[in-house]
């Protein structure tokens, strides 16, 4: 809900006040959505109406809601780029508390390599691609053009900073902003697979072609029925660009391959599987990851109906 122009706004007293919201102004004004952080450099809490998501959270969260709360709550998400909520009653009260300004990366199209000391700066020079780097108090922020999965300590002293994340605006940065490299998509690719079942060996998956008729000879269903679940299944896996995909994608080859678990066979799965690893692929998951994934749930299928 957006605030009503008419409604006279507070004025801000204080000079830093008016410097950190003049500043969050200008970078709404850019389309980095911004939000004020308070003491610890963390967002505000939630409103009673908002306290423990009760409202049922942000249209733009992980598990999305109808919540329009005006004020500077669930905080990532409430990061906005309309002057009229950044000036707005409730958020300049915040500004007067604020210590800092805040955005998030994700919704300005970038991800933020946080490097929390020397030794992790360092690291990041000798194995990422140069790109914009920003002072911090003990270390460097590089921003690179893209967006990913958040997490934090990926290795010691680095987090990642993108979606469903918010960082500090510490300025501009020197440098040109390169592209996402996929060294800094692996370092959180290992969370993103399903957790090995003990004792299992992960096989490889065929490298036959795509799934049709010709590699199910054995298959009881039709070709429509496998097509329909197959490709539901894959725009399932291709929607999670966020975060989850591989987690969906075994989700998606455990319950493709329960589908058949009464056929005499064969009914090609290991093409069905080569094509959900490849949806996996095309949202950022490491085909590493992927295969391990789907293999995984496949095996997970004939384990269950054994």
């Amino acid at each position: 809900m957006t605030p009503d122009r008419k409604t006279p706004r507070p004025r801000v007293t204080s000079t830093q006040d008016s410097d950190r919201l003049r500043a969050a102004l200008e970078l709404a004004a850019a389309g980095i959505p911004v939000l004020p952080l308070r003491e610890d450099k963390v967002p505000f809490g939630n409103c009673r109406t908002c306290a423990k998501n009760a409202c049922g959270g942000r249209p733009n969260m992980k598990s999305a809601g109808p919540c329009r709360c005006p004020g500077v709550c669930h905080a990532w998400a409430a990061a906005a780029t309309d002057p009229d909520i950044v000036s707005s009653p409730t958020w300049v009260a915040a500004w007067r508390q604020a210590v800092c300004v805040g955005y998030h990366p994700g919704g300005a199209g970038v991800t933020v390599v946080d490097l929390d000391n020397a030794a992790a700066v360092a690291w990041a020079r000798n194995t990422l691609p140069a790109t914009r780097t920003v002072a911090t108090t003990r270390g460097e922020h590089w921003l690179y053009q893209g967006v990913m999965r958040s997490s934090n300590a990926v290795r010691s002293g680095v987090d990642i900073k993108s979606l469903m994340s918010y960082a500090r605006w510490l300025g501009p940065g020197t440098g040109t902003m390169a592209a996402l490299p996929p060294a800094v998509l692996a370092l959180v690719a290992k969370e993103e697979t399903t957790t090995r079942i003990p004792g299992e060996v992960v096989s490889s998956l065929s490298t036959g072609v795509a799934w049709d008729r010709t590699v199910a000879t054995g298959c009881r269903h039709t070709e429509q029925y496998i097509r329909t679940g197959l490709e539901r299944g894959l725009a399932m896996v291709r929607a999670r660009t966020e975060s989850g995909a591989a987690s969906q994608a075994f989700g998606v080859a455990r319950f493709l391959g329960a589908q058949h678990a009464q056929c005499p066979g064969p009914c090609g799965l290991d093409a069905i599987g080569r094509q959900v690893v490849a949806a996996a692929v095309s949202v950022g998951v490491p085909e590493e990851y992927a295969r391990r994934a789907v293999v995984n749930g496949l095996q997970t299928a004939e384990r269950s109906a054994a």
